[in-house]
């Protein structure tokens, strides 16, 4: 629910976060590539008035896990008039029969969410029917916490399916790689290990396919870790109840399964949370 005082309290977020993220990217590895990182803010639940208004504050991109919001605040009258550079990321598990609705969705910038040769191929052949002069940018989601919770290919799959799209799926490109990972690791004992999984996933794919390191993102990080990702070599974060509060579960989301304590997590990713 919209209530008074929400508009300075998004604004002041979003201003933390992206000090936050300066700071974390000056601490980065001179040998890792460069520059700030993407801010991907994850309005699951969250009104459309909140997301125009983070907007507003320069926001630009913007996350959500469940197609069925996806489509509705994308479609959305207001949303369209007042935020005409808005980037939608769809960073939820892609379902087949949810293909050709996220394909519509309008300002669709990346799907993030790719984990195997049928999807990837579904996905290409729904984009090119759909005329598009311009590809498809997609990330390849990667398991690398193993936990059958989480969706995402083996880490042993991943060059394969790089590989594929890159050669196999002509309305796409692949513009990075994405995790989840667990939840809740103590960075005080180490880096995270699925971060750094992620880093050495990226290093083979780009060696055995000769792509150059700054060519590959790397989608990880969520609220309660996105410095640590970033300090490490996250390139984009996907951040949700930092910027807009916790999220309150009252019902199921239209068109979506119910929610679980899994998906609850994911849609922090925050960095989705997410």
């Amino acid at each position: 629910m919209w209530r008074r005082g929400m508009s300075e309290e998004i604004g002041k977020a979003l201003l933390i976060v992206r000090e936050k993220l300066e700071h974390a990217a000056a601490r980065r590895p001179k040998n890792l590539p460069a520059g700030l990182p993407r801010l991907v803010a994850v309005s699951k639940t969250k009104p459309v008035d909140m997301v125009i208004e983070a907007y507003r504050r320069g926001q630009r991109y913007f996350g959500e896990n469940y197609v069925q919001e996806l489509v509705e605040k994308a479609s959305d009258t207001n949303i369209l008039s007042s935020c005409p550079e808005i980037k939608w990321h769809f960073i939820g598990h892609v379902q087949k029969h949810h293909i050709n609705k996220i394909v519509a969705v309008p300002n669709l910038h990346i799907l993030e969410t790719l984990d195997s040769v049928k999807l990837a191929d579904k996905v290409n052949a729904s984009w090119q029917r759909k005329g598009s002069v311009e590809k498809l940018k997609v990330m390849v989601q990667v398991n690398t916490s193993s936990e059958e919770s989480k969706h995402g290919l083996a880490p042993s799959d991943t060059i394969g399916l790089v590989k594929h799209i890159k050669e196999k799926c002509l309305g796409l490109e692949f513009v990075g790689l994405m995790t989840i990972g667990s939840f809740g690791h103590d960075i005080t004992q180490g880096h995270n290990p699925d971060f750094q999984l992620l880093l050495k996933q990226r290093e083979e794919v780009c060696e055995t396919l000769g792509l150059p390191l700054d060519a590959v993102e790397l989608s990880m990080g969520m609220s309660s870790d996105f410095e640590h990702a970033v300090e490490v070599g996250s390139t984009s974060v996907r951040i949700g109840s930092t910027i807009f509060g916790e999220r309150v579960y009252s019902k199921p989301v239209k068109g979506d399964p119910s929610v679980t304590s899994t998906e609850e997590k994911l849609g922090d990713l925050s960095v989705q949370e997410h």
